[in-house]
């Protein structure tokens, strides 16, 4: 099943049926790269439809995200991000703590760490909404190659001594 005749399906299981406008914001979802914010989101809507709100497409992605077809991230600048699952099938989230990048990730690779996660604390991990914190390779390599501050400076024949609540130079 496509992502739409899932949706499609899933409104209706819920008494809900498919709007022009949550038929726009899910066309955006696939037509844009990438993870969006809402406020990204809501302007390639809006260049196609003066008639669509700000909260219709909040409400829209609260149902995507519900219905597991939308991925929601938090980025280090407290700003949402949402990701449409079907374009990637699961993927985990590595999320630049510097500048706010959002990497999509295989889940293969922490596959193994996850089983070891399940059989020692019987607790299964959802991959879907799984972000890692961290620095990616540009920002990583920026701070790698800055220079480093001089180390603390030593001040010869120099003593202080404390007399009363405040430090004298002798």
């Amino acid at each position: 099943m496509s992502c739409e005749t899932d949706f499609i399906h899933s409104l209706r299981e819920r008494g809900f049926r498919m709007t022009p406008q949550r038929e726009m914001v899910l066309s955006v979802l696939h037509q844009v790269e990438g993870f969006v914010t809402v406020e990204e989101l809501f302007q390639h809507v809006r260049a196609l439809s003066s008639a669509v709100d700000i909260s219709t497409v909040y409400r829209t992605l609260d149902l995507l995200q519900e219905f597991q077809l939308v991925a929601a991230i938090e980025g280090s600048d407290g700003q949402r991000r949402y990701d449409l699952l079907t374009d990637h099938g699961p993927h985990i989230h590595l999320v630049c703590a510097t500048c706010g990048e959002v990497i999509g990730a295989a889940v293969d690779t922490i596959q193994a760490g996850v089983r070891q996660i399940a059989e020692r604390y019987g607790f299964v991990v959802d991959l879907a909404q799984l972000q890692l914190p961290g620095q990616c390779a540009r920002c990583h390599a920026a701070v790698a190659a800055a220079p480093t501050p001089p180390a603390a400076f030593h001040i010869e024949n120099a003593s202080v001594t404390l007399s009363g609540s405040t430090a004298q130079r002798k």
